[in-house]
Parts: structure tokens; sequence; C-alpha cells
């Protein structure tokens, strides 16, 4: 089927080439009459806009663009990324910009797409996660000057935008309560080691377990309920089992809360689970499992704003602090017996 052109919106609206593009592009020239008839015509006809011509004389392509440097399948282990993306689409869709999201092996092959669409224009501006220390994708965009936000930061940023929250004084807090709940010994089961987050969290986990002198161990990951159950095990049947588990997602919290169950263990009684990111896993599992929640899609949707601000050159800040997430104690935690 041959897509419409303008040339079949000029012939049908009984107007010439250049009075139909006036019209369609919204530009003067044509009466507000023509303009009317020409936008029925191309609407009942299904003429679009050739963005690839539009890029080529100078426009812009409305797409916005997101990869991902992690596996599909521990992408797919993550609700975070899911209401991240909700928040940013729920923005996008006013102003017509679509998201334009591609899952790669690592951060390499994340360069690679960086220059391709940059090369082919065929993004306005990128969103970029899972900041690393040194990350070569902020050099590359600056070089670029491909507009772009991260998710994270304020370190480590270079001179790109960013939109952050305080995920060590969440940390703190958690570490804070189970102390206060009586706990002693208290374990993390993290994420990839070398996301600069999850380094944030390291840090200030170890520095709150000093400050009152707990007992702790750190476990890293891939995110899956998989290893998160491995890692459960492991450290349950140590000869100094915690009694208090942080996990650094809900699905293997809801995993951890399993194997305690495979090992005889009682939740609150003999092991108190923590998750981050509060999720409707938290909430419809018994027990409920006490979480550090935050509003994601929130979070989303202001990472969309401030993107759409730098691609237009709009003053503003660059710098965005959201609210760090905040504990939400459920039946899931409660005194050592």
């Amino acid at each position: 089927m041959k897509r419409p052109t303008i040339s079949d919106v000029a012939q049908r609206a009984g107007v010439s080439i250049s009075a139909a593009s006036f019209a369609l592009n919204g530009r003067p020239g044509v009466s507000d009459r023509t303009r009317q008839r020409v936008l029925a015509i191309a609407d009942e006809i299904g003429w679009h806009r050739n963005s690839a011509a539009r890029v080529l004389s100078g426009g812009t392509t409305n797409v916005i663009g997101m990869a991902f440097p992690r596996p599909a399948t521990t992408l797919g282990a993550e609700p975070f990324f899911m209401e991240l993306v909700s928040g940013i689409e729920s923005v996008l869709a006013g102003p017509g910009y679509a998201l334009m999201m591609q899952v790669v092996a690592d951060v390499d092959a994340e360069l690679k797409v960086y220059r391709s669409w940059w090369g082919e224009h065929r993004v306005d501006g990128i969103v970029v996660v899972d900041l690393r220390g040194d990350d070569p994708r902020v050099g590359l965009l600056e070089e670029l000057a491909l507009p772009a936000v991260v998710v994270g930061g304020p370190a480590e940023v270079g001179s790109l935008p960013h939109v952050w929250a305080d995920d060590a004084a969440a940390a703190v807090e958690t570490v804070g309560y189970l102390a206060a709940l009586g706990h002693r010994r208290i374990a993390r089961v993290a994420g990839l080691p070398d996301l600069l987050h999850t380094r944030r969290r390291d840090e200030a986990f170890r520095e709150a377990g000093g400050t009152y002198g707990l007992d702790f161990d750190i476990v890293h990951t891939d995110y899956t309920g998989l290893e998160g159950a491995q890692a459960t095990r492991r450290l349950l049947s140590s000869r100094e089992r915690p009694t208090a588990v942080l996990y650094d997602n809900s699905i293997m919290a809801v995993a951890g809360m399993s194997v305690a169950d495979e090992m005889r263990l009682s939740v609150p009684a003999d092991l108190s689970i923590v998750a981050w990111d509060d999720s409707q896993l938290c909430q419809v599992i018994r027990p409920a499992i006490t979480a550090l929640a935050r509003d994601v899609t929130a979070y989303g949707a202001r990472v969309a704003r401030l993107l759409l601000d730098v691609v237009t050159r709009a003053d503003g800040e660059r710098s965005v602090e959201v609210p760090a997430p905040r504990l939400v104690p459920r039946s899931s935690t409660a005194p050592p017996r």
C-alpha cells in the first residue's frame, strides 16, 4: 500500500504543494479555512510527516533514546525500571515525543549505540541509567554535545544534567531501625557491584553498621530472584547467621522469604526482611515486607521534564534532587528472639 505524500494531500485539497506544506507545518501563507481543509484531508488519508526529511532539514526527531546496559533477563526482574519508564513516557506523550529503548550487552555496546544515534540523527536526547564510577558514557555524551540526563548523581556526572535521590540516607535509616529493634547481626543482599548507587549504599551500610556496633555482611548479585535466593542460603547457612537482611529489590526479598521458609525459619521471629523499592509484591505477600518506598513514576516524570528542558534549551535547574526513599515498616520486621 502506497504511503500518502504531501502531493496527495495537495491534490485532494485542490491547492499547490507549497500551500499544503505551509498548512501542514503551521506556517503563514494560507487562510485558516484552507489550513483546516488541508489538515482534515491529511488526517483522512493517513498522511504523516516524514521524520527523516525533517531531520535532514534541521528539524527534530521527537524521539528520546534510552539504552539499558544489562541482560534482558536481569532487566525484567527490576520493577524499578518499568515504573521509571512509565513516568518518563507519561511526560513525553504530551508534546508528542516517543521513547526508543534498546537493551545492550554492556557499556561498550551502549557507547556504539550513542554514536550511531548521534551520527544518524535518530534521537533528540538520551536518558542515562546505571551510572558507574568514571563512566565513559558521560565523557562521550559531553564530546558529542548530545542532550542527556543522568538518572543518578550528583557526583560522577560531569557537566550532564541529572536527577538523583539520597540513597545513603535511606540505608542509614534502615540500619538504625534494625538496630533499634535489637538486631546485632545484619546482612545486605546487594545488586551489581560496579554500579555507583550500589557502592554508595554499600558504603552507607558499612558506616551505619559500624556506628551502631553491628556485625554485618554484604553479598552482591545480579538482582534476580535466583541469585537473591542463593545469597540468602549462604547467609542463613553460616555459623553466625544474620537476624535481618536488607535486599536491593523486592524480587530478591520475596525469594529470601521463600528460602527462610524452606530452612524452617520464621519471618519475622527468626529473620527480619527489608526490601529496597516498595512494590505490590511487598504488600500482597504474607507477612507483608517492610520496604523503602518512593514514587518511582514521579522520579521518571521528573527525568523526562528535565530532558525536555535540555532539548529545548530552556533555562532551569540542572541538578534535581527528588525525595529519598522512606522506610515503611510492615510485618516482616520485628525484634529478634
